[in-house]
């Protein structure tokens, strides 16, 4: 038996390397069209549902292009919009992205197929009067416009890591095809003067609310000599308040389909689910806190349930309510092949809401993991203590502005919170350092330079949200209405 020589082998070795070298090439690259396949095979497939499974024969075409188009827009709402409820939570390593997807998945479907609204505004809280549409059928094309503009803006959104409110998007998309079809005049436009108000309130007020929270936890746990101890007397109160919060906000908003609930049953609800969680968590969090050392990481520890149990609230709150919004303009759709005629507010058929609630898990499992990154780790660095007032906040401000009347987008919210949260840490960190240089006035000075590249908060995130947020009303109302004397010119 002949022995090949030894530079065989390594002409065999590079071979090899050359063909894993490929092979990895070529997986890397496959990821996004494995994701894009698996999307494109769920919106055809919602589509053909529609008639095979849900109309019979009376789906026409336009019913099945309607519900391709939802399938779309709820997998795009599932890659946008559900980061904001869990990209705090991954930030702070308190879920993994994989645990994360699959709670966030599991409770935006139950929120939409439990609790979602039977009865939507499918023009989008009184944008565009429906007796201004001349026929059902330019309310139909205006309607579709609707959907596809917004599923267009928030796919883009997305493409660039910003993340968006799809309210907003549908209500720009609504109000852009409704101008193309009937004229500037019907539209409502001191409804539009109070969203475009909420565009600046909303995430005001969740910075506002989540950098109180955050200085209340600095000031009475962290920075105390026997933070343990500390710890023992407030993390209850702080996790009775977050059950109360949020069962206020369920029964607010959450919770329509099953019953409907004033504020101030509401208020009395929350008060009493909170002291009940009291009562249970403080022996809990003694015993747990039993050993610990006297540092931040042990708060760490003692913050992390709370918080993934907040997200997952936040996330079943957002199915509930979101959901609806965003397939309002495929219900629309539904209801005027159906009957004949066209409404401000129809029913939304149960496989309508179905295709929004696997849309959404789709969406979250194929591409939402980059804006859950961006949302939870680069705006500013979040741990569960800083991730848990995030959360609260947005629980808080929905219902603050729902006693306002004020018509708010969660997302706005949420990112505020976290822009809030960051923005407190850079005054505290400045006005411990004024402290410190007044004891010791040998400290040396930073230089500017230094002071700007310590900044705790990623200004160029920053300018890139709030750019999105200005024009995506704007940019998808441009969008519907081109796409609405398209569709005109094409069908009608």
């Amino acid at each position: 038996m002949t022995i090949p020589p030894n530079d065989h082998f390594d002409t065999l070795d590079r071979d090899l390397g050359r063909i894993a070298r490929v092979e990895n090439a070529v997986q890397y690259v496959a990821q996004p069209m494995v994701g894009l396949g698996v999307a494109i095979a769920f919106i055809v497939l919602a589509g053909l549902a529609s008639t095979l499974f849900f109309g019979g024969t009376q789906t026409s075409y336009v019913v099945v292009a309607a519900a391709a188009i939802g399938a779309y827009m709820a997998v795009n709402i599932g890659a946008n919009d559900v980061a904001n409820n869990m990209g705090p939570a991954v930030g702070a390593n308190a879920l993994t992205m994989g645990g994360a997807i699959v709670i966030a998945a599991i409770c935006e479907s139950a929120g939409a197929l439990l609790a979602g609204g039977d009865v939507v505004s499918t023009i989008s809280k009184g944008i565009i009067d429906p007796a201004s549409v001349s026929s059902g059928e330019i309310f139909i094309w205006a309607m579709m416009a609707a959907l596809i503009s917004a599923a267009l803006w928030v796919n883009l959104a997305t493409w660039v890591g910003a993340p968006v409110s799809t309210t907003h998007s549908v209500v720009g998309g609504v109000m852009g095809a409704g101008i193309a079809a009937a004229g500037f005049a019907a539209v409502n436009w001191p409804t539009m003067g109070t969203i475009a108000a909420s565009w600046v309130i909303s995430p005001v007020l969740g910075g506002i609310i989540a950098a109180a929270f955050l200085a209340f936890i600095k000031t009475f746990i962290i920075y105390r000599d026997d933070k343990i101890a500390a710890a023992r007397t407030w993390v209850p109160v702080l996790i009775g308040i977050m059950a109360g919060v949020f069962a206020m906000y369920l029964a607010l908003k959450g919770l329509k389909k099953i019953i409907s609930v004033d504020l101030l049953p509401a208020v009395l609800i929350g008060c009493l689910v909170g002291a009940v969680v009291y009562v249970i968590t403080a022996p809990l969090i003694r015993k747990q806190s039993e050993g610990m050392e006297n540092r931040n990481k042990s708060l760490k520890i003692l913050f992390s349930i709370p918080l993934v149990l907040s997200a997952a609230l936040l996330s079943f709150a957002h199915g509930a309510n979101d959901v609806a919004n965003a397939v309002g303009p495929l219900a629309a759709i539904v209801h005027a092949e159906e009957f004949g005629e066209f409404a401000g507010k129809v029913n939304i058929p149960l496989w309508v809401m179905v295709i929004g609630a696997f849309g959404i898990s789709f969406g979250l499992i194929l591409f939402g993991p980059k804006l859950i990154r961006m949302v939870g780790s680069q705006i500013t660095k979040l741990n569960p203590m800083r991730a848990y007032c995030v959360s609260l906040s947005a629980a808080i401000t929905v219902i603050v502005a729902s006693w306002l009347g004020l018509p708010v987008s969660s997302t706005h919210i949420a990112v505020g919170g976290v822009f809030g949260v960051g923005f407190y840490r850079e005054y505290d960190t400045e006005r411990r350092l004024r402290k410190s240089r007044a004891a010791r006035p040998e400290m040396p000075v930073i230089a500017p330079e230094e002071r700007r590249r310590r900044k705790l908060v990623r200004r160029s995130h920053f300018m890139t949200i709030i750019a999105a947020w200005v024009i995506t009303v704007p940019a998808a109302a441009i969008m519907s209405g081109v796409i609405f004397f398209i569709l005109q010119a094409s069908f009608v």
